[in-house]
């Protein structure tokens, strides 16, 4: 018997290391809207929605908009090829399919853009569903992308983990009262992730499949 049933993976940082893709866009981003980004830390916005990160900057819906749709017409050209498998993702995912878990994922970007990038490398076959936001503000955050795969699929029997690397994939297993592991190969720190009482903080995608398997820490 598996520790846990049901996996749902956050994609960014925690399957796929998509940072050069996402900083780029931002930087170009920032450049259209006319914003001066010198001295800002573009690092801590790889995870969050981008309607969260953008109403830092902009105070007006129509603002927030005009950059979000600039971001998603960028990446959706240039920057959602610049990413990569983290190393042990694809041995992670083929060990679990074997040992019967299922797993989906519940990432902050866009459905349709998601399910592309996974399937460019390799690995959209190994979710029963590639769950993700929707292009409008309904299913815009973590919580709500954990909810819509809840409310869509019958886990009332299941274990279910939510893994993720940043704050907002630990903030959505909590609002969904899901256990959540954290991943410190991506781009969350422990301290970040720490006052979440995440189950387990895997150094490696090695630890965290024997906890999913096994409950065990290795």
């Amino acid at each position: 018997m598996h520790k846990y049933d049901v996996v749902f993976f956050d994609v960014d940082g925690t399957l796929i290391d998509s940072a050069p893709g996402i900083l780029h866009t931002m930087q170009e981003t920032f450049a259209e809207m006319g914003t001066d980004i010198s001295g800002v830390d573009l690092f801590q916005y790889l995870g969050p929605p981008l309607r969260k990160t953008f109403s830092e900057y902009y105070h007006s819906e129509e603002e927030i908009e005009r950059a979000v749709t600039f971001y998603r017409a960028s990446y959706q050209e240039k920057g959602r090829y610049e990413c990569e498998l983290f190393s042990g993702v694809l041995e992670m995912l083929q060990e679990l399919k074997k040992s019967g878990v299922a797993m989906y994922t519940a990432t902050s970007k866009p459905q349709k853009v998601a399910a592309e990038m996974l399937k460019d490398l390799g690995i959209a076959d190994y979710f029963q569903e590639i769950g993700g936001a929707s292009l409008d503000t309904a299913r815009d955050t973590k919580t709500a992308v954990i909810q819509d795969l809840l409310d869509k699929h019958d886990f009332n029997d299941k274990r279910v983990l939510m893994v993720g690397d940043r704050r907002d994939d630990m903030k959505g297993a909590a609002d969904c009262n899901l256990p959540a592991a954290a991943v410190l190969y991506g781009y969350g720190s422990a301290a970040e992730l720490e006052p979440f009482r995440p189950c387990i903080l895997a150094k490696d995608c090695k630890m965290l499949t024997s906890y999913i398997l096994k409950g065990e820490l290795i």
